[in-house]
């Protein structure tokens, strides 16, 4: 089990060094002292190349709305790769997943497909932009949005960077961040509604619109509240920015996402995660004004939109199939689950006897090292020995046959049991207790 130097797994990350930067093409595989290679997966486990069997809750990071190989997923896949993977023209399947997509929601009348969740928070700001002919956009501290250089500002940022709480900073995430890039991008405190909207009202006339993640893991998966909430759709509604939901990973919250929950229509929803049964997938939906900036208007539409494999057949085939049996039945039925699941973490913290605390909500949960009370990102920031515990607390769930992402985020399936849940509570109260003899915990903070 891992770690172990003499593994399959280990011998692979040495050979993986020499041919892909840091050993792999996305920084979530990366492990030390070496990465996990897996061979298959089924249902709620996958099994490594070394034969080890992990019961997966991270699910290629909440992707995977029925686990691995789902029978209904992979037959829609054969029997479209027997038809071709990916034409020049346009597919009846690409109508058939949107019609299925716009009729679970209230308001969204239209749908454009592409590649990722990044593409598609991308694409959602740029036609926030097109719509209104504003430059800027708002979003929150500490959120995560995918990869656009513009959605990345303030991700990690730490109390070295993030300034007054009054006003955070807008941080770059990576390095070489135009400063272009910085100064269009208003960071507003999460949950802070008085300081959110003094901040908003600052530039009010140049947003174009606010990202907002409604379950974002990066804070934490806390709440927001409705005075926060209040805030977005009063601004939204007094100054003619749009507000643009990230549901790439809250769409799994609810039949119709988590906007449905929370009584909201925004302008723009960024998708992908689930709606693609696994395979790589994105898009944007919204009313048809809004959307209306992908038609070709003249020469050109206000926000010209291509790619290669944009709802390539196969994507399509197993979106369709992934979300026919992601039935209303079946949303309640795992967030019952899901509840469960957190209830039972709870009281293995207890059990164990050393601080923490569960978040999340539906079919999401995250393990917290600590026992303060969290409204904001601030709130929910590592301090002291967390940042020692996170990597412990992942190890220690691997050991005990348990996979979750490197920093407590976790997520069920509809392959998930309740012995799987069983086995993650009894593996959480052995892992809690581990830290604490290894010294990494004092159990008054």
């Amino acid at each position: 089990m891992f770690p172990d130097p003499e593994s399959r797994s280990a011998k692979l990350t040495q050979r993986a060094m020499q041919v892909l930067p840091d050993g792999g093409s996305r920084s979530t595989t990366r492990l030390t002292p070496h990465a996990i290679y897996v061979k298959e997966g089924h249902g709620s486990k996958v099994v490594d190349v070394d034969g080890n069997e992990l019961i997966d809750f991270n699910n290629n990071f909440t992707s995977l709305i029925h686990g691995h190989a789902h029978a209904g997923v992979v037959a829609a896949l054969q029997e479209q790769a027997a038809r071709g993977t990916a034409f020049s023209f346009a597919t009846e399947a690409e109508i058939e997943l949107a019609e299925t997509l716009t009729a679970r929601v209230e308001g969204w009348d239209m749908i454009r497909f592409c590649n990722s969740g990044s593409e598609a928070v991308m694409n959602a700001i740029k036609a926030a932009r097109a719509y209104t002919g504003r430059p800027r956009i708002a979003k929150c501290e500490g959120a995560y949005h995918g990869s656009y250089d513009f959605a990345e500002v303030s991700l990690g940022a730490g109390p070295e960077s993030w300034g007054a709480a009054e006003k955070p900073r807008s941080v770059a995430y990576s390095r070489g961040t135009p400063q272009g890039v910085l100064s269009d991008v208003v960071v507003i405190p999460f949950n802070d509604p008085e300081r959110a909207e003094a901040i908003l009202n600052e530039y009010a006339d140049e947003l174009a619109g606010i990202l907002f993640d409604p379950v974002s893991t990066q804070i934490g998966l806390l709440p927001p509240s409705q005075a926060f909430l209040d805030v977005l759709t009063r601004f939204r509604a007094r100054t003619g920015a749009l507000l643009i939901f990230d549901e790439v990973i809250a769409f799994r919250q609810a039949h119709g996402g988590t906007q449905s929950l929370m009584g909201i229509r925004p302008d723009f929803t960024a998708l992908g995660k689930i709606i693609g049964g696994g395979l790589a997938v994105g898009a944007v939906a919204g009313d048809r004004e809004h959307m209306s900036v992908f038609e070709v208007s003249g020469a050109k539409a206000p926000l010209p939109h291509g790619g290669t494999f944009n709802a390539n057949p196969m994507t399509m085939a197993a979106g369709r199939a992934a979300m026919a049996d992601w039935t209303q039945e079946a949303v309640e039925a795992l967030n019952a689950k899901g509840e469960r699941c957190r209830e039972m973490l709870r009281e293995a913290i207890r059990i164990a006897n050393v601080p923490g605390q569960v978040t999340g909500g539906g079919s999401l949960f995250r393990l917290h090292l600590h026992g303060r009370r969290m409204e904001t990102y601030r709130d929910a920031y590592p301090q002291g020995q967390e940042a020692e515990r996170i990597p412990a607390l992942h190890r220690h769930l691997i050991g005990g046959g348990i996979f979750a992402s490197g920093y407590g985020l976790g997520c069920l399936s509809t392959a998930t049991t309740d012995g799987d849940i069983e086995r993650l509570a009894e593996t959480t109260v052995s892992a809690y207790r581990a830290m604490r003899d290894e010294g990494l915990y004092d159990t008054n903070s």
